[in-house]
C-alpha cells in the first residue's frame, strides 16, 4: 500500500514538473533572469545588424544564460513576427513610421525598447576618383550632365543608379523621378553585391553611382563620397510620390514584442539597455566580413577587448 502511495506521489509530481515546465517560450522559470528561456532575435540582411545581433546573442547566452534563435528575414517580414509570435526583437530599425503605425499603434504588439546607439546615413555615393577627375560632380543638378558615364548594359540608354535590396529603405526611383534625372534604378540584389560594386569602381576607376549607408565597415577600407541632394527637411519625405528631398538622419532604435517586454525577463532588460556606437558595429563586422570570422568568434573578440562598454547593460 505505501509502495503505491510513494508512486501515485512521484507520478503526480512528474506530470505537476510538466505541465509547469514548458516550451522554451514560455514565461516562467527561464534561465539567469526569469521570463523566457529563448530569445528569438530578427536577422536583417546587412552586416551591420548581424554584428548587432553576434555580439547581443553572444552576451546573451554566455553572461545570462538564455539560448538565441536567429530569424533570418527582409524588415519588413521581422514586424509580422511580432503579430505571429514568432519574433521578440529588432535590433536596429530604420524608421519605418508605417511598421510603427501598424504594429505600435494600431495592433499593439509592438514597443520600442529605445536607441541602439548607431546613427544611420543613407545617400547617392560615388568613388572618390569620380570627385577628383570630376569635382562638380557631387552637386545633384550636374548628374543630367555626366549621365553618359554611367550608362550600363542594363540601363536601356539612361545612366545606372544602382540600389541594393528591394527590401531596403529607399526613394530613390522617386527621386529620380521627381527631380527629373535621365536615371534607371537597377538592383545589384543584396549588401555584398554593393560592395562588390564599390570595391571594383575604386580599383578599376570605373564609373559608379550608388545607394549605400553607414554604419558600415567599407569606408574604413575605401573612400566613397555623398552626392549633395537638395536637403532634407521635417516632412519632405512625407509623400513618396512627390519626394525631392535626400534622406533623413537616422537614430536607429530597437523593437520588440509586447510579450516579450512582459515576459522576457533578464533578456528584455539587457537589450533595453544595450547601446554601442558606428565604430563597435565596423569592428565586428569587420572581422566577419574581411577577416572572414565567424558571427560568435567576431562577437567573443570584441566582448574580451571591451567589458567596460558592455557590462553596464548586463541587469543587475
Amino acid at each position: 500500500m505505501r509502495i503505491r502511495l510513494l508512486a501515485g506521489v512521484l507520478t503526480l509530481a512528474l506530470a505537476m514538473t510538466a505541465c509547469s515546465g514548458g516550451s522554451s517560450d514560455d514565461a516562467a522559470g527561464a534561465g539567469a533572469g526569469g521570463g523566457t528561456k529563448t530569445v528569438r532575435l530578427a536577422i536583417n540582411p546587412w552586416i551591420g545588424y548581424e554584428a548587432s545581433a553576434a555580439v547581443v546573442a553572444y552576451l546573451l547566452e554566455h553572461e545570462l544564460g538564455y539560448k538565441v534563435e536567429k530569424i533570418e528575414s527582409a524588415e519588413a517580414d521581422s514586424w509580422k513576427g511580432f503579430e505571429k509570435g514568432t519574433v521578440d526583437a529588432v535590433l536596429e530599425n530604420w524608421s519605418h513610421p508605417e511598421l510603427k503605425k501598424e504594429y505600435i499603434e494600431d495592433k499593439k504588439v509592438a514597443i520600442t525598447a529605445g536607441e541602439d546607439g548607431n546613427k544611420g546615413v543613407i545617400g547617392w555615393y560615388v568613388p572618390e576618383w569620380m570627385v577628383q577627375k570630376y569635382p562638380d560632380i557631387t552637386d545633384w543638378h550636374n548628374l543630367v550632365k555626366y549621365k553618359d558615364l554611367f550608362k550600363t548594359d542594363k540601363s536601356e540608354g539612361l545612366g545606372q543608379f544602382l540600389a541594393g535590396d528591394k527590401s531596403f529603405v529607399t526613394n530613390d526611383e522617386a527621386l529620380i523621378k521627381n527631380l527629373n534625372l535621365p536615371y534607371k534604378v537597377v538592383y545589384a540584389g543584396s549588401e555584398d553585391a554593393l560592395i562588390a560594386a564599390a570595391r571594383k569602381a575604386t580599383e578599376n576607376e570605373t564609373p559608379l553611382l550608388m545607394y549605400f549607408y553607414e554604419p558600415q565597415w567599407l569606408f574604413n577600407q575605401l573612400k566613397l563620397v555623398k552626392i549633395n541632394l537638395p536637403p532634407y527637411a521635417i516632412g519632405c519625405d512625407d509623400n513618396v510620390k512627390t519626394i525631392k528631398c535626400d534622406y533623413p538622419p537616422y537614430l536607429l532604435d530597437k523593437i520588440v514584442s509586447v510579450k516579450f517586454a512582459k515576459t522576457g525577463g533578464k533578456a528584455y532588460e539587457f537589450i533595453k539597455n544595450w547601446t554601442w556606437t558606428n565604430d563597435d558595429q565596423n569592428a565586428v563586422a569587420y572581422d566577419m566580413s574581411v577577416n572572414k570570422m565567424s558571427a560568435e568568434a567576431a562577437a567573443k573578440k570584441w566582448v574580451d577587448a571591451n567589458k567596460i562598454v558592455w557590462q553596464d547593460w548586463i541587469p543587475a
